[in-house]
């Protein structure tokens, strides 16, 4: 790398990669303790799978909140970092990663496929099980209908008002969102390839009880094409043990399921187990000094895989992230509720 290049880095405290609730919720711990972070993440908004793939969907095990939805945990994530301006990096991957430091005084550098060029001595890797993507249906055509009638999430439950909608799988999301869409669209009509479903017992229940009401309908067997135009559907063509049939399809729904790729993440030289990245307990480092993953990307005994057990790895990642970023400085211990510190921090003193 040239001195040019070189200059033009953003030079930082700490990079984050992945701009998922646990991500987001380590900018908060880290500013806390005056850690400036930048944030990159391939998707073109920050949220993760919770703005992705279900930003409507209940969620029921977050601390204090009864029930949040994916995008109203990430908005309200969103304002808690407000007071320490995290920069994010959107619709970028990181492609390449050099260690620079040493152990004992880190350093790294980072570049996107954007071209952008970060340094910074801490790197929290927050990127949940990689870059996740959606299988697409085995049909010919469908990438002309993807945005416009065929989706692969809800974002907007508008979208689907009185209309034709059809779903396609048999896991927890087709029948979830069999039964969120039903009350608003025209009319649904769930289609699997047989009948037996992978979704809990309770949703599959209700899902025949509005079958066998006439409400909805259910079709056994596989999609063959498309009937559109301009990127808008009109029908489906399906495969049943009766034969070929039409479903009159405005807006489609394919749950086939997701693909997860570590990407460049991989190249890293880092220890990887199953592709996971496995840290300690203390402070959720790698095999790396100064590098951190947290979140669903990470492994160690008695791991779960929930939210909140990733905004706990994220608190205890930013304490020996300090260590890195303020080595002179002692660390002092302070709670929110009574440290005036703190509290100026977030612009409530």
């Amino acid at each position: 790398m040239n001195a040019t290049e070189t200059a033009a880095a953003i030079e930082t405290n700490c990079v984050i990669v992945g701009a998922g609730p646990v991500g987001m919720f380590a900018v908060f711990e880290l500013g806390l303790l005056d850690i400036k972070a930048h944030v990159i993440d391939i998707l073109d908004r920050p949220g993760g799978q919770c703005a992705e793939l279900y930003p409507e969907k209940p969620i029921y095990d977050i601390p204090g909140f009864p029930v949040v939805s994916g995008q109203g945990l990430v908005d309200n994530l969103m304002k808690q970092i407000e007071p320490f301006g995290p920069t994010f990096h959107v619709s970028e991957m990181v492609t390449e990663f050099e260690a620079i430091g040493t152990a004992e005084k880190p350093m790294f550098r980072l570049t996107t496929d954007a071209g952008q060029v970060f340094q910074a001595p801490v790197v929290i890797i927050a990127a949940g099980g990689g870059s996740f993507q959606p299988k697409k249906p085995p049909v010919d055509g469908v990438e002309a209908y993807e945005g416009k009638s065929v989706f692969y999430a809800v974002r907007n439950r508008e979208s689907f008002r009185d209309k034709n909608v059809l779903i396609v799988g048999g896991g927890d999301s087709a029948l979830d969102w069999t039964l969120n869409l039903h009350p608003i669209a025209k009319r649904i009509t769930l289609l699997h390839r047989r009948d037996d479903f992978r979704a809990a017992p309770h949703s599959v229940n209700a899902m025949r009880e509005l079958v066998a009401a006439g409400k909805m309908d259910l079709k056994i067997g596989q999609m063959q094409s498309l009937v559109g135009a301009e990127g808008e559907l009109s029908s489906v063509s399906i495969k049943t043990s009766g034969g070929v049939e039409e479903v009159a399809t405005e807006r489609m729904l394919p749950f086939f399921g997701l693909t997860m790729k570590l990407g460049p993440l991989a190249n890293w030289g880092l220890n990887l187990h199953e592709n996971l990245i496995p840290v300690d307990t203390e402070k959720f480092e790698t095999s790396i000094p100064g590098v951190f993953a947290i979140g669903d990307i990470n492994t160690y005994p008695g791991k779960l895989k929930l939210i909140l057990s990733g905004f706990h790895e994220g608190a205890l990642a930013a304490q020996k992230a300090h260590r890195y970023v303020y080595p002179d400085k002692r660390l002092l211990f302070q709670y929110t509720t009574s440290s005036t510190n703190l509290q100026r921090k977030l612009g409530v003193a």
